[in-house]
């Protein structure tokens, strides 16, 4: 080995070392947050749990450097590489098809307290992106709710902020999603 391949090597290890144990760690937790994610989005046959969470950890390697206090911190940062995947696949997908009589992409909403029927997750993504400009806080909590599948207490910890603030800015980023969608 060269010298050099073994000092990307030694900074490779050092670099991911708490990623790979926090992923290793919450690889469960993951899995079933892929697996929701992607049971109403259409790709199921296009994209597996496992090959959506590997892909994650590759992108969350990329972006080494990070570390995470807990559970719901690691949830939180992965829940983001989630949504760039599952948005990226489904531009992908479209893209492919070049046609005007493309399939809505839903995904399953079930989670989601007055958001009625399925929702177009590429419309989302653009919407959420809109809302990152007004308020990135709330921006970053629907990323937490609607991609990362994190309950209300969850995301209260994992902001440093009470639960019933967090409810509070949910029914907030809800209303100001449902207008931006409307647009």
């Amino acid at each position: 080995m060269s010298e050099i391949a073994a000092a990307l090597e030694r900074l490779d290890r050092q670099g991911n070392a708490e990623l790979d144990k926090a992923f290793a760690a919450y690889y469960p937790d993951l899995k079933r947050v892929a697996r929701a994610r992607l049971r109403g989005s259409g790709l199921q046959g296009h994209l597996q749990t496992t090959a959506l969470v590997h892909e994650s950890y590759l992108k969350l390697s990329a972006g080494a450097g990070a570390s995470f206090a807990d559970r719901i911190h690691f949830l939180a940062y992965a829940s983001r590489t989630l949504r760039s995947i599952i948005v990226d696949t489904i531009r992908e997908e479209r893209a492919l098809r070049r046609g005007g009589d493309l399939d809505i992409v839903t995904l399953d909403t079930a989670a989601q307290e007055g958001v009625e029927g399925p929702v177009d997750v590429e419309s989302v993504s653009g919407a959420l992106d809109d809302l990152a400009k007004l308020d990135p806080g709330l921006a970053r909590l629907v990323e937490m709710r609607f991609f990362g599948g994190m309950t209300e207490p969850e995301i209260a910890e994992a902001l440093g902020l009470s639960v019933r603030t967090v409810s509070r800015e949910w029914q907030k980023a809800r209303a100001l999603l449902l207008t931006l969608l409307g647009d």
